[in-house]
């Protein structure tokens, strides 16, 4: 049956001209969990640096597969030199530590004994590890940290999985909202006036909210609280500075952001989002990578003749193999056509998005040879 509706027909995302291009200097991969985006981000990076690029990959995902496909045994927040490459060009990754990039943005920006103070203090300790926000904003801090050096012209980036991989670009105004908030004034108060009488002004104003405050986390808790807030007031601009920096960076021509999604109904449904939140930020989208497409070796073969063949040979009582192999046939025929659905509802809606599909694979990658060939179906013309 015919709608009469003619398809839209996406254009082809070239990769290699993304990456051959001098200008781009960074390539942020993004998508929900589980859809392949750190070996896309390893593969991108890859061919990058054995196309004659100086490339780092920063992976945000707490995964090992990584450092396995590249051949090391492990991955921490200083880049690792891949030395397995072809080329001319180099390569090397590192996965982001958030606290461990915290603790340096703290070394780096406060003197000795204040940051000591601050290093040690226990709700800091509780910040740098599990404060909701934490990884996003730190992805961004490292992301700015590597472009400041100038070690490499081209920097990719794999974003956590999850619906809130864009969550890094609204890190600095949610620091923001954070540090402007009523709480941290509060705390913040009796440093900025001075000391101990200040302190007994602030409680007179607010004896409510500390009392309140008090009974919930406790007067310890709240102690460690205001020491920390009171240490950490002189950095707090610079957090903020660095961090709107560094989302102008990622609005600038020389960024480019891949999606990355599976040609399921919910990944396709995320891919849409991300677009979509893309154009609002006005950040430079590149295209989609569809991941994991399948395929078939003999597309003439419908599903529907080759179920009917299965029949026929069944209903015989012949060549049971062949008709097993048939209905197999006949079930990725019509997997491929929900696939190809799928992709046409996300064209339909984004006719103009760039789109470069990746066959499924018969086993994970796990090494360079594996990242190689997945960086050879992702620029495949």
């Amino acid at each position: 049956m015919t709608t009469g509706k003619r398809a839209v027909k996406a254009p082809q995302l070239d990769l290699d001209a993304i990456l051959d291009d001098p200008s781009t200097r960074i390539v942020v991969c993004c998508g929900a969990g589980g859809v392949g985006k750190t070996t896309t981000a390893a593969a991108l990076g890859l061919r990058a640096a054995e196309r004659g690029r100086h490339v780092v990959v920063l992976t945000v995902d707490p995964a090992r597969r990584l450092a396995q496909s590249m051949g090391l045994t492990s991955l921490d927040n200083t880049p690792r030199r891949i030395t397995e490459i072809d080329g001319d060009g180099q390569l090397h990754a590192m996965m982001l530590d958030m606290k461990r990039t915290f603790d340096e943005i703290i070394e780096a920006h406060a003197d000795p004994e204040r940051a000591r103070l601050i290093l040690s203090n226990p709700f800091y300790q509780s910040l740098s590890s599990s404060f909701s926000g934490t990884q996003e904003y730190m992805a961004m801090e490292k992301l700015g940290q590597l472009r400041r050096s100038g070690d490499w012209d081209l920097i990719v980036v794999d974003t956590p999985p999850s619906r809130s991989a864009l969550d890094f670009l609204d890190a600095p105004e949610r620091l923001g909202r954070f540090l402007d908030g009523r709480l941290i004034r509060i705390l913040m108060a009796p440093a900025k006036a001075g000391g101990r009488s200040a302190f007994k002004l602030i409680n007179a104003g607010f004896g409510l909210v500390a009392g309140a405050l008090t009974k919930v986390l406790g007067a310890q808790v709240l102690k460690d609280i205001q020491t920390f807030v009171s240490s950490l007031d002189a950095l707090f601009g610079g957090f903020r500075q660095r961090a709107e920096q560094t989302y102008r960076l990622l609005q600038a021509p020389g960024t480019a952001f891949v999606v990355v999604a599976a040609p399921e109904r919910d990944a396709m449904r995320e891919a849409s989002y991300f677009v979509e939140r893309l154009a609002e930020e006005r950040m430079p989208l590149a295209g989609l990578v569809v991941n994991r497409v399948h395929r078939s070796p003999a597309p003439a073969l419908s599903a529907a003749r080759s179920t009917a063949a299965a029949e026929d040979l069944e209903s015989r009582g012949e060549h049971e193999l062949t008709a097993a192999v048939l209905r197999l046939h006949a079930g990725r025929m019509q997997l491929a056509a929900r696939e190809h659905r799928e992709q046409e509802h996300f064209t339909s809606a984004h006719p103009t998005v760039p789109i470069s599909q990746v066959p499924a694979m018969s086993e994970d990658v796990h090494d360079l040879a594996g990242l190689r060939q997945i960086g050879e179906l992702l620029t495949a013309r």
